[in-house]
């Protein structure tokens, strides 16, 4: 019962107050003087005045809230470990329907994950502030708490909790488990194409004595490929060199041995990311005679502020006598030896931009370059009517390498470059600007070499689709032929011009082994909550993927055509981890969340965690699975001040929340009985002052 009293003055308080005094003031003097019916005056005048006051009795009708109980199941990636989520389960359905036999319970069901989009690591205590945020503190009555006991966003004391309840927490899992992982000590974020990383790394073995297992077979890759194999102690630091194969991620997975009767093999690897970054691409530029376009090379490569270009023009060939004394030319001698043979290697490509040969370099250099190529240089041979003359580069060592003879013609009429069909599908030439009409939107053309192909992609086409850019594989390198030297008409502006620097920059980078611009190529893509598989391919079909999950789990994806030799397929990233796609050619992996989350960095289930938070509650914690089988303790509700855990029941604290549903008001001086208690005192004087 809520009672309370209100006072509504007929006259203004200042009246009241004033004649309280006048009234006490000639009742005290009364009281003094012994005058006969002195008290009951005064009785009578102070029901007068409580009468100006109005007072009224207010009774409040309220009606009982509901006691609000959080069931919060941990469903994170750690809980599909061995029977822990069939426990869990099992468990959650037993407490729920002892809740809901309980009367005046609120059960809220709440539930915790840890997919790729969610924040590192189990977050039960986020999910449950989120749960209960429109609960006011005082209706919550217990928290129970359905885990393996790691989670990673812990309250430091009752204080942070949020609210005054028990938290009792049911663990899933197994005594005496074992698990062994591998954690990365120290790992550099980024590195030069090239160098070697050193990184750092444990083997670390739980639940079991380390001296007693001896060394483990460490096995390190890089994007896949195994390139080192390490036997190491347990618990012992160790650092292993990598290579920066190239640029952009490189993935360096680290990866021990099973350890027999482990809980998961999953987080016996652990994965480095290293970002290959260039420090300069090295491109050589060799011009032969002058001509018109001479400049669009240069002019182009030295745009690329990545690009260090060494760049020489053959203006005086040794045969040139004119009897201008040595010591007043001005040109710079060509460094033939230094350039094709001692620092050949230190060069990215090597551009012949209508060079002939003329003498200045003999066959032994030409040599040289094709050997560059086939152990992974690139060359590019921007060619004009020299490559049909005698001095065509066609007529050295170098043909070995070339993916095109010449016939002897040349084309001297306007045509407009075409990109071919297969051209229409590798990442150089696709969806060039203005390549997408029929005709293309870009100028002429008016001359060409005809060529006759010997390996190779001709990716653009000039007249009776003959071959104006070949694209070729030599070994480990790569070589383009272009068979036309009016790509200048582009860059000048002739007719509107063309996409000169798009298909020129991409050529080069191509040449370089841009992995963007792979025409075969698997890619695994990290897109928010989901993870794009894509295929890049020259041929018709792209083959289905096979998709190895974090977890070992393995799917078959279907691929679909987005855009010409592009095929794509997408599914939800729901595991952190390691992922990888393999179509039996290539093989991608894909970091998705943090490289080594803390999901998997310990899966021991333990009570050491939340043990304290759950003591400071008066809450309790023990095992769902007792002799073998699912255990559940029973539900009691107590009054606030009681213990609220015993060996076989925990409790809920009983709230004493309500909602105010309306007020009964009662005027004290108000009808009839306030009618007669004032006619009654002015009775009762008069009859005593009778006497």
């Amino acid at each position: 019962m809520h009672l309370s009293v209100e006072f509504a003055p007929l006259v203004q308080t200042w009246v009241v107050v004033a004649a309280a005094i006048l009234v006490g003031t000639a009742s005290l003097y009364a009281l003094y003087r012994r005058i006969p019916g002195a008290w009951m005056r005064a009785g009578a005048t102070i029901l007068f005045l409580l009468a100006l006051l109005d007072p009224a009795i207010d009774h409040e009708n309220r009606e009982p809230l509901p006691t609000v109980v959080a069931l919060v199941t941990d469903r994170s990636q750690s809980q599909n470990l061995a029977d822990r989520r069939q426990t869990t389960e099992a468990a959650r359905q037993a407490i729920a329907d002892q809740l809901g036999r309980l009367p005046g319970i609120d059960l809220r069901e709440l539930s915790v994950s840890s997919d790729a989009a969610d924040a590192d690591g189990t977050r039960a205590f986020a999910a449950l502030a989120q749960g209960l945020a429109d609960v006011p503190p005082e209706r919550i009555g217990a928290a129970i708490l359905l885990t393996d006991g790691q989670v990673h966003d812990v309250p430091k004391s009752k204080a942070a909790l949020g609210f005054d309840a028990p938290l009792h927490v049911l663990l899933s899992g197994h005594d005496g488990e074992v698990d062994r992982r591998v954690a990365i000590d120290n790992a550099p974020r980024f590195g030069l194409v090239g160098s070697d990383q050193t990184l750092s790394f444990r083997v670390i073995d739980n639940g079991v004595d380390a001296a007693k297992i001896g060394r483990v077979k460490v096995a390190v890759r890089t994007d896949g490929i195994e390139t080192a194999t390490l036997n190491v102690r347990p618990g012992d630091k160790t650092e292993v060199k990598v290579k920066v194969a190239h640029g952009g991620d490189n993935i360096v997975e680290i990866e021990a041995a099973p350890l027999a009767g482990e809980l998961t093999p999953v987080n016996n690897r652990a994965i480095a990311t290293i970002d290959g970054i260039r420090e300069h691409l090295r491109v050589l530029l060799v011009s032969g005679e002058p001509h018109a376009g001479e400049r669009t090379w240069r002019n182009l490569l030295k745009s690329d502020a990545s690009v260090d270009l060494v760049h020489f023009t053959i203006l005086r060939p040794p045969e040139k006598q004119d009897g201008t004394p040595i010591n007043e030319l001005s040109l710079i001698a060509f460094p033939t030896r230094e350039l094709f043979q001692e620092k050949i290697k230190d060069f990215d490509l090597i551009i012949f931009d209508r060079y002939q040969r003329r003498g200045i370099l003999p066959a032994l250099y030409y040599d040289n370059v094709a050997r560059y190529v086939r152990d992974g240089g690139a060359v590019l041979v921007a060619s004009g009517p020299d490559f049909n003359g005698a001095g065509s580069l066609f007529r050295t060592p170098l043909s070995n390498v070339l993916p095109a003879d010449p016939t002897g013609k040349v084309f001297e009429e306007p045509f407009l470059a075409m990109v071919s069909p297969l051209g229409k599908r590798h990442p150089v030439t696709r969806d060039l600007p203005g390549g997408n009409f029929d005709p293309p939107h870009w100028s002429r053309w008016f001359r060409m070499v005809e060529v006759a192909e010997s390996g190779g992609t001709a990716v653009m086409q000039g007249p009776d689709a003959k071959p104006l850019l070949i694209l070729s594989h030599e070994g480990k390198g790569r070589v383009g032929l272009l068979t036309s030297d009016h790509v200048w008409l582009w860059a000048r502006g002739y007719e509107g011009g063309g996409p000169h620097g798009v298909l020129l920059r991409r050529l080069a980078h191509w040449l370089m082994k841009e992995p963007d611009l792979e025409e075969e190529a698997l890619r695994l893509v990290v897109r928010g909550r989901d993870i794009v598989v894509e295929r890049q391919t020259l041929a018709d079909q792209a083959k289905p993927v096979q998709i190895v999950k974090p977890t070992g789990e393995t799917s078959e994806v279907k691929l679909t055509e987005a855009e010409p030799g592009l095929w794509r397929a997408e599914l939800p990233a729901h595991e952190m981890g390691l992922w990888r796609a393999t179509d039996g050619t290539f093989t991608a992996l894909a970091s998705v969340g943090p490289a080594n989350p803390r999901e998997f960095t310990d899966v021991i289930s333990t009570d050491k965690i939340l043990a304290p938070l759950a003591r400071e509650t008066n809450g309790s914690v023990r095992r769902i699975v007792q002799q073998g089988s699912v255990s559940v303790p029973r539900i009691l509700t107590l009054p606030a001040g009681s213990a609220l855990s015993g060996s076989d029941w925990i409790g809920i604290r009983q709230t004493q929340a309500s909602v105010l549903k309306g007020i009964d008001r009662i005027g004290v001086f108000l009808g009839l009985a306030g009618l007669l208690l004032l006619v009654g005192s002015i009775v009762t004087t008069w009859w005593r002052e009778g006497r």
